[in-house]
């Protein structure tokens, strides 16, 4: 890991570094990698800071396919071009896949057994955990949000019972909440533009 030309945030050594990075990373996201990812890339390595992992993690959510294999492919990109994207998606693709592939030649056999059901069941119930107390630790990042913290907890507020309580579908929510979010966000650093500008 090496820091940033212009003395700024850590950043990965090469190529290598980027694809370990990224398949330990993903080894280790069993049932909720989103708490792996944010300890990994924020808390350890340093790579983003809570505002900037909370901005990607957003886009992440919009775009179609898995949120963790398109963060990768966006710092990937961010630090090495189209071959950083392509090789961070292939440390989180590549062992994991090796590994699914075996487990479910394996899981064939037993998928009956009540046992197995169970411990699939208590999996679920530490997957929601993990991804609670991820919540949870990056609600800090809410209070510097250009948004500003009323906004964001009400926008919060409005995704929870949307999802949670009234059961609307996630396309659905994304585009309500997330305009609304985009709007505002546009608005605000529209309003801060313009004081830059006038000093």
């Amino acid at each position: 890991m090496v820091a940033h030309q212009d003395g700024g945030s850590p950043r990965p050594d090469s190529l290598t570094d980027l694809f370990w990075s990224f398949t330990v990373l993903a080894l280790q996201g069993f049932g909720g990698v989103l708490a792996i990812v944010q300890r990994e890339l924020v808390e350890k390595k340093q790579w983003l800071t809570p505002e900037e992992f909370m901005e990607d993690w957003a886009v992440a959510q919009i775009l179609p396919g898995p949120n963790v294999v398109n963060l990768s492919m966006m710092i990937g990109d961010r630090y090495f071009g189209w071959r950083g994207a392509l090789t961070a998606v292939a440390g989180m693709l590549t062992f994991p896949l090796i590994i699914v592939l075996a487990l479910a030649a394996l899981f064939a056999g037993v998928s009956d057994s009540p046992g197995v059901q169970g411990a699939l069941r208590g999996m679920g119930a530490v997957a929601a955990g993990l991804i609670a107390g991820t919540g949870l630790k990056l609600i800090n990042s809410l209070r510097t949000n250009v948004m500003g913290a009323i906004v964001c907890w009400l926008l919060v507020a409005i995704t929870f019972i949307a999802i949670a309580i009234l059961h609307v579908q996630l396309a659905w929510v994304l585009l309500g909440a997330g305009t609304l979010a985009c709007v505002w966000a546009h608005r605000q650093l529209g309003k801060i533009q313009a004081r830059a500008n006038a000093e």
